[in-house]
């Protein structure tokens, strides 16, 4: 964590003990926040399972997973953030100036002590998991503190929660969600807006293209499967899944099946932990993959793991994709 995020960190958790002693691509922003319309329109929500219900916008915020965090800074929300966690990348160049004001308070999901030493109101998760004893605290407890949850609806863990497929509607429903729960729902409007002018301009390719979403792993990759994100990014984009079958939103294959399908392009995703360059390295040097017609051609595509998830990221992202394949030699 960066020396300057250390000593707000530090500083927020004095405060608060002393409170206790007396009392591939850049979107556009939104244009910053002040506070809420004073006409705030309560929301509930059976979000994953869990009922939330908001009376107020929140005004004190920590957002868990780069998504989150983007979604945020997408709806000029930045005013409300006192502190982040667990991001997967940088955030888009629209976004830095507001995201390098705001703490870092953990490279992971944070610990419950140092998410309450921020006293946020609400906390807003891009995977559930986030939420549980060894991270910031299970739904429940913090509820019971007083601070509202929110859970990225594409990541729910029961199937019943889960969208199936995702579509760019329901995340559309994530944005019109947030918006309301903060009383900004002209904001999700204009994302919207903008989003689904993003899509309309991509150039699908006019042949079948078959592709193969490696989003990590070497001995047993791990990639996009039939009902997830990597599957509506796909479907945009015009590329065929080659484990479109697969009723999950990512799966564990065999290399067997993939040098099978033999597909046109590799969508790599892109991770600091695992980067594209090592995954084209991995690919380029085992004999059996070194075979794929899209190795051999250097038929490669990226997308970073941050936009690799539902959220805000996506739309451009099919974008790039498509770019990216519209410059691939023929």
């Amino acid at each position: 964590m960066p020396a300057i995020r250390r000593v707000l960190v530090l500083a927020a958790a004095a405060t608060l003990a002393l409170a206790g002693c007396s009392t591939q691509s850049t979107p556009q922003a939104s244009a910053p926040t002040t506070t809420a319309s004073a006409a705030y329109t309560p929301v509930s929500l059976d979000n994953c399972g869990t009922k939330v219900t908001f009376d107020a916008a929140p005004t004190k915020v920590v957002t868990v997973k780069s998504t989150s965090t983007e979604m945020l800074l997408a709806l000029g929300l930045q005013d409300t953030m006192v502190g982040t966690a667990f991001s997967d990348g940088p955030v888009p160049a629209a976004y830095t100036a507001a995201y390098d004001k705001i703490p870092v308070i953990s490279d992971k999901v944070p610990g419950q002590e140092a998410l309450l030493a921020l006293a946020p109101d609400f906390v807003y998760g891009g995977w559930e998991s986030n939420f549980s004893a060894d991270g910031v605290g299970d739904r429940a407890s913090l509820q019971g503190l007083g601070i509202g949850t929110y859970v990225s609806p594409s990541a729910c863990k029961e199937p019943d929660y889960q969208p199936d497929p995702l579509t760019f509607a329901k995340v559309d429903d994530e944005i019109r969600e947030v918006a309301a729960i903060f009383g900004v729902p002209d904001r999700a409007e204009a994302l919207i807006t903008r989003e689904k002018a993003t899509l309309a301009s991509t150039r699908k390719p006019a042949e079948k293209t078959t592709a193969l979403w490696y989003s990590s792993g070497s001995d047993t990759p791990y990639v996009g499967a039939g009902i997830g994100a990597p599957q509506m990014m796909m479907d945009a984009a015009g590329l065929t899944n080659i484990f479109a079958a697969v009723h999950d939103t990512w799966t564990s294959a065999g290399w067997e099946s993939i040098v099978a399908a033999d597909p046109s392009v590799i969508v790599l995703v892109d991770a600091s932990w695992n980067t594209a360059a090592s995954k084209i390295q991995m690919l380029e040097s085992n004999p059996a993959t070194a075979q794929l017609s899209a190795v051999k051609d250097h038929r490669y595509l990226t997308i970073p793991f941050a936009a690799s998830e539902a959220g805000v990221r996506n739309a451009e992202a099919v974008k790039s994709l498509d770019d990216q394949l519209a410059a691939l030699p023929t």
